[in-house]
Formats: C-alpha cells, sequence, structure tokens
C-alpha cells in the first residue's frame, strides 16, 4: 500500500518567503524611525538649550549661572558676573556651569527644578563649559598642554553624552561638517558613560556600530 507524502508547494514557500520579508524589513523599519527620532531629539534639545541662553541673557543682561543678581530669585546661588561660565560640563556645587541650568530652571526658560544636568534622548548627560572649566581665560584652540580643554574649542560649548557612534555622526552632518575634529561640532570617543572631564583631542568617528561619542557644540 503507497503512503502519499505531502510538502509545502513552491507558491506555499515563496508567500512564507514574502511574509518573513516583510516582517524583517517592518521591524528593521522601525529602528531606523527609533533612530532618527532619537537624532531629532537631540538636536533640538540642543537647539533649545541655545535659545534659552539666549533668552535669558537679553532679559536679565547676564549670563546663566554666571548672573551676579541670579538672587533675585531665593533658591539661586548667584555667580561673579564676569561673564564666563565657569566649571565643568558635569560639575556640583558651586561650579556656575551647574547653576547655569538652575537658573534657566527659575526664569521659566526650561522645564523642570533644581540645579542637576538634564539628560538627552539616549539618557546620556548635558552640560555647558568654558575652556578647560577652571579658568577665567578661555585657552588656545588645539591646546596640547595644560589643563583638559574641550576638544578644539576654546570658548562656551554645549556638550552631550553617550551617543553611539550612527547618532553622533547624524548629529554633527545636520547641524555641522559631519567630521567630529572639525567645525563648531567636536567630538570626544567616550572610554565609560558621561565622561566627568572632556579632555585630549577630538576623535574621529570610527563608525564601528559599538563606540559612543560626547560631542560639544559651540554656543
Amino acid at each position: 500500500m503507497k503512503t502519499s507524502q505531502k510538502g509545502f508547494t513552491l507558491v506555499e514557500i515563496a508567500i512564507v518567503l514574502v511574509i518573513i520579508g516583510l516582517l524583517l524589513g517592518g521591524i528593521l523599519k522601525g529602528q531606523e524611525m527609533i533612530t532618527q527620532a532619537k537624532i531629532k531629539n537631540v538636536i533640538a534639545d540642543m537647539t533649545g538649550v541655545s535659545a534659552a541662553m539666549y533668552g535669558y541673557q537679553d532679559r536679565y543682561r547676564a549670563l546663566p549661572g554666571d548672573d551676579a543678581k541670579a538672587d533675585r530669585w531665593a533658591a539661586a546661588t548667584k555667580g561673579d558676573g564676569d561673564g564666563i561660565i565657569e566649571g565643568k560640563y558635569l560639575a556640583t556645587g558651586a561650579a556656575e556651569s551647574y547653576h547655569f541650568w538652575h537658573h534657566l530652571r527659575l526664569a521659566g526658560f526650561i522645564a523642570g527644578t533644581g540645579p542637576d544636568q538634564p539628560f538627552n534622548a539616549v539618557s546620556g548627560r548635558m552640560g555647558v563649559q568654558t575652556g578647560d572649566g577652571t579658568i577665567n581665560a578661555p585657552l588656545p584652540v588645539l591646546a596640547t598642554v595644560g589643563p583638559p580643554v574641550v576638544p578644539g574649542i576654546s570658548t562656551l560649548v554645549l556638550c552631550t553624552a553617550n551617543l553611539p557612534d550612527k547618532i553622533a555622526v547624524s548629529i554633527d552632518s545636520q547641524t555641522d561638517d559631519g567630521v567630529g575634529t572639525t567645525g563648531s561640532v567636536r567630538s570626544m570617543l567616550q572610554a565609560s558613560p558621561n565622561p566627568v572631564d572632556i579632555a585630549g583631542a577630538a576623535s574621529v568617528y570610527a563608525e564601528d556600530g559599538v563606540s559612543t561619542y560626547l560631542i560639544c557644540r559651540q554656543m
């Protein structure tokens, strides 16, 4: 007695492969949309902070954090009013770069309470820093000796950390020249999340799928 064996026809196999392809395409497209949304959020945050700082400066004739009359708010710590925001980008305590955020919040320019630095869309810290963050006079561009300096930029910058290579490159390309070592946006390869010090020369983007960067944009 013959036993009949049933299997998939070529048409059925083709249909299954098409369905699998559509599912994979949808997943990849969804991941790309999420990445693009993060890129747009990081850029929007950086642009928003710059606009908030200039709005504060226009209203109070002082820089947030450095404002010597910030005691107009009882909760604020005033700065020395020398026109330079001093302190590391992830400073705490009395640093003007730390109270930069508190002054903006008290003035209603950004959301939130207190002086803590905000997070970006990939859970990296944002912060501001001038020169090496410790002295009043800006340091020369691309200084190779002395204290750590923001890579290649000696003036006030807004920095944002923990950016995957693809996101960092896209942000640089959309806001500057796409090169981490030139222009108004510079990058630093991170050895650990949210590095406290911004030091050394600017980094070339590796684009290896595993590297993360801190990028600083001139304000």
